[in-house]
């Protein structure tokens, strides 16, 4: 079973650790970057770890865009040595879950992007309802979720 776990000062170096598998850096930014945002943010979004039997199997973070207003999945990814086993899927499970809640605002839009080379994410994405909107960014198309 996934649980989603605060980025604390305990193991943030873990998500420091975390490695993508060879060629997937075009598609996701490693959690450094993402918690510098995260730092930025810091009022609108929360960073996770992904867990799995106690250990960090992944990261990803939630952002609430007051503009629009919409919920952002961020950097969602799971290190190598850990893919192919579900953990993806579960892990967008408990992050839908978690907005849901709606913790920073009151909407049921839920917004990602994924790198059109990535047939995999985006497999994984519409299987849990996601659809692409249309809009593309360079090498990045929108899918959008909406809840009810």
């Amino acid at each position: 079973m996934v649980e989603l776990g605060l980025i604390t000062e305990d193991n943030f170096l873990d998500a420091f650790r975390l490695k993508l598998a060879p060629g997937q850096e075009a598609f996701v930014s490693h959690p450094i970057r993402s918690l510098a945002q995260a730092y930025v943010y810091r009022d609108q979004c929360r960073p996770f770890g992904i867990f799995a039997a106690g250990e960090m199997v992944g990261y990803v973070m939630v952002i609430y865009d007051y503009d629009v207003p919409e919920y952002d999945i961020w950097h969602m990814m799971i290190d190598e040595s850990k893919q192919g086993r579900g953990f993806g899927g579960e892990a967008l499970d408990r992050v839908i879950a978690y907005i849901q809640t709606k913790p920073f605002g009151d909407s049921g839009r839920v917004a990602l992007t994924c790198n059109k080379n990535n047939p995999i994410a985006k497999r994984l994405y519409e299987s849990r309802g996601f659809s692409a909107t249309g809009v593309e960014d360079e090498d990045e198309i929108e899918l959008v979720l909406m809840l009810a």
